[in-house]
Order: C-alpha cells, then structure tokens, then sequence
C-alpha cells in the first residue's frame, strides 16, 4: 500500500491516504513515461521555420563562368549559396514534429508519473485549500507551511478562476484541473500538491 500524507493549510499532518499500487500500475513504467515526455515536447514544437532554397530564388539558371581558365572558382548560376543573394544550401521548410501517443498510452504514462511522485515522497495532498477572491499572498503561505520552495503543479477537482487567479503569478507554481492532469506536467514540477477533493477524482479515474 502507499501512504499518501494529507496535510491542512498550516503545514500540519492531519491524516494519511492508503492507496493500492495497482491503482497507478505498481511499478513505473520509465519507457513510456519518456515516449510520453518526448511527445509532448515534440507537439509543442511550431515547425513553421522556413528559408529559401537554390530552386526559389529568383534569378538565371546561367553559369555565371566557364568551367576552367578564369581564375575564378566554379560557382554555377547566380542562386548558388555560396554567393550574396543566393538560396540557401540545405534550406528549411514547414513541417510537422507532432508525434502520436494513444489515449490509453497517456492514461498510463500520468498513472507512472504520478506513481514516481508518490513514491519520492514528492506528492502531497491539502485540505481546506479555498479561497474566496483572488488573494496571491494566501497560496503563497499555503505552499510555505508545506516547504515548496521550487516548481509545483496544483491539482485542484475543477476549475476555479479565484484559484488560479491567486496561484498564476507564482513563478513556477501551474495549475491544472484533476481532468487536465498529463504526465509532462506532472514529471516536470518537482513538488505536486494536490486538494483533497482532486485526489478523489483522480482515484476514481485510476479506478
């Protein structure tokens, strides 16, 4: 079983969560996890970098000098790269990195990162997080209390624009809903705090 501490705002341990391993698959699957991270690098990736080639320049196909004899070096036409104004040699155009990854492959990939999270000790869960206006200052001494000094991800069960409102000028602190959790997000923050209500719905999709 793991044991998942459940702490209040205060940074006080109130309860700890018993969660079966086979919920997140019992071990970490490193292989998919970074086909999963690699994925979700390569699809935030434009591709839409471009340059001329030889072939789009305009300008005469002509050699611009015999081959031999002139003293000069072989150059070809007027668009060789090699001369001002010329395309470029090996030139880039638009193209797609996007990298599938099916919805059951994602599935298990969060379930390893979240899995690596709790086994780390680096997965914590709150009570009592709320808040009624926007307020910056009062997540900052929630995550205080908790000793999260570094890049967090905060689970919260829905969306809450109070909340994030209150947490999105904290450097290094993202905000996700339980349903919008994916496993980039969740390997690349070194603390994940997540409400108690969120675990609830994250248990009930790893179900």
């Amino acid at each position: 079983m793991l044991e998942v501490p459940v702490y209040n705002t205060s940074g006080e341990q109130v309860e700890t969560l018993q969660i079966a391993e086979e919920r997140f698959g019992k071990t970490v699957n490193t292989a998919l996890l970074k086909q999963a991270i690699v994925a979700y690098h390569a699809n935030k990736r434009q591709g839409t970098a471009t340059t001329k080639g030889r072939s789009q320049v305009v300008g005469s196909s002509r050699k611009l000098f015999r081959q031999k004899g002139t003293g000069r070096a072989r150059r070809g036409n007027v668009r060789t790269n090699v001369l001002r104004g010329g395309g470029v040699a090996f030139a880039k155009t638009t193209r797609s990195f996007r990298k599938k990854l099916p919805k059951k492959m994602r599935q298990k990939a969060l379930a390893s990162a979240i899995l690596a999270k709790i086994l780390g000790e680096d997965l914590l869960v709150v009570e009592g997080l709320t808040v009624a206006e926007p307020k910056t200052k009062l997540v900052a001494e929630v995550l205080a209390n908790l000793s999260i000094t570094r890049s967090c991800l905060l689970a919260i069960p829905a969306a809450d624009p109070a909340l994030w409102k209150s947490a999105r000028n904290l450097p290094d602190v993202t905000v996700r809903t339980a349903g919008e959790l994916n496993a980039f997000d969740v390997a690349t923050r070194q603390k994940m705090l997540v409400t108690r209500e969120a675990m609830n719905v994250i248990l009930e999709q790893s179900a």
